[in-house]
Formats: C-alpha cells, structure tokens, sequence
C-alpha cells in the first residue's frame, strides 16, 4: 500500500501545481521529475505483479494421471 499512497500524493501534486503560480521553468522542472517517478513507481509495481504471477503457477494434470 506504500506505493498506492505515493500514486495518491503525486496526483494531487500534479493537480494542483499548475496553480501555485510556480515560474514556467520550474513548474516544467518539476512535472517532469513527477512524471518519471509515477514511472518508476508503475514499473516497480508491474515487476512485483509479474513476479506474484509467475510464482502462482499450478500444475493442473497432476491429479489426473493415473499411476
């Protein structure tokens, strides 16, 4: 849940500073800096969904072979 509270706090960033009256340089700056980590973060999230799904593979012939 760590990550999805990063996800929160970095969409109401990104909401709302186009009206913090920050200079256009800086507010390039910095919804740059915010768009690559809400990748970063993604990626991360993507690699752990990835891993979870390949540990839970089943072998579903097992029951059904007869000895």
């Amino acid at each position: 849940m760590r990550k999805g509270r990063v996800f929160l706090i970095l969409g109401i960033w990104v909401a709302i500073l186009p009206y913090f009256g920050v200079p256009h340089f800086w507010k390039n700056i910095l919804m740059t800096l915010s768009g690559l980590v809400l990748v970063y973060i993604s990626y991360l999230i993507y690699r752990q969904e990835k891993q979870e799904k390949k540990e839970m593979t089943y072998d579903n012939f097992s029951e059904n072979r007869e000895p």
